[in-house]
């Protein structure tokens, strides 16, 4: 099982370094693929006021210091393909962020290093449309069809995180999960699923949803799963409000698991 979890954004160093040592025991895990995730720069916040995070230099010597001291896998996203070769050189997998879910230029950038392509669903993509993206990425890698196998092998994923639904809230069609395992491993990011964006100059979001729709995933079927996580919600620089509370995360694995294990049996 694909896990990623941390921040939404890398605040303080001591922060990043507090949240990696809390997620230890998920990369010691041998049922779980585990890799740290952080933003070094939120490009897309709604208002210009809101933290974007400490920049790519920054950012990219953190990811560093988190892989020397923990060994772990890590992921983060890229808005541009100027900063392909750069983040490329540092961490494993290059997220494509949902909004840029079809940028031709940048999918192609990050098709072209040794990285993981990690595809975000934009809110407003129909689910069978993104076989498109991902066939972007694998014909710069040489192969011609998009599906399950061909997209393992050539290291793509998939990730659902919510469609618009009217004005201020997403809704997540758990039939986009099996439509989309057609043509790539799918990761399901619970906690972005909950977001309500338009908020007064940002993006809101309810938390308490998150395991409902993790555990409704869980029994759908999908590859791995997306957490974004923090020891206090409450003062978190970006998606404080859709984060999960790191205390709450592993029961909630226990849950997937399990239900992992009946659906397995079924």
């Amino acid at each position: 099982m694909i896990l990623i979890a941390g921040p939404c954004v890398m605040e303080s160093e001591e922060n990043v370094m507090r949240i990696a040592e809390s997620l230890k025991r998920y990369d010691e895990d041998d049922s779980i693929d585990f890799y740290f995730k952080a933003s070094f720069d939120k490009a897309n916040r709604t208002s210009l006021q809101s933290y974007r995070g400490p920049g790519l230099e920054e950012g990219m010597r953190v990811f560093e210091k988190v892989k020397e001291r923990f060994g772990y896998k890590t992921l983060t996203d890229v808005h541009e393909s100027c900063q392909v070769p750069d983040v490329a050189r540092v961490v494993d997998v290059l997220q494509i962020p949902a909004f840029l879910c079809r940028q031709t230029d940048l999918l192609i950038a990050a098709a072209e290093t040794d990285c993981i392509v990690n595809i975000k669903k934009g809110q407003f993509m129909v689910p069978a449309d993104m076989q498109y993206s991902v066939l972007k990425v694998l014909k710069t890698r040489g192969f011609e069809s998009a599906d399950y196998d061909t997209s393992k092998k050539a290291g793509v994923w998939l990730t659902e995180r919510g469609s618009t639904f009217g004005y201020g809230n997403l809704v997540v069609d758990m039939r986009a999960l099996p439509i989309m395992r057609q043509f790539a491993p799918v990761v399901f990011d619970a906690t972005h699923s909950v977001q309500m964006p338009g908020q007064g100059g940002k993006t809101g979001g309810d938390s308490s949803f998150v395991p409902y729709l993790a555990r409704a995933a869980a029994a759908t079927g999908v590859d791995g799963f997306f957490f974004e996580t923090h020891f206090d919600p409450s003062v978190a620089l970006s998606d404080g409000p859709n984060m999960i509370r790191l205390e709450n995360l592993d029961r909630l694995i226990g849950q997937i698991k399990a239900i992992r294990e009946i659906v397995e049996v079924c």
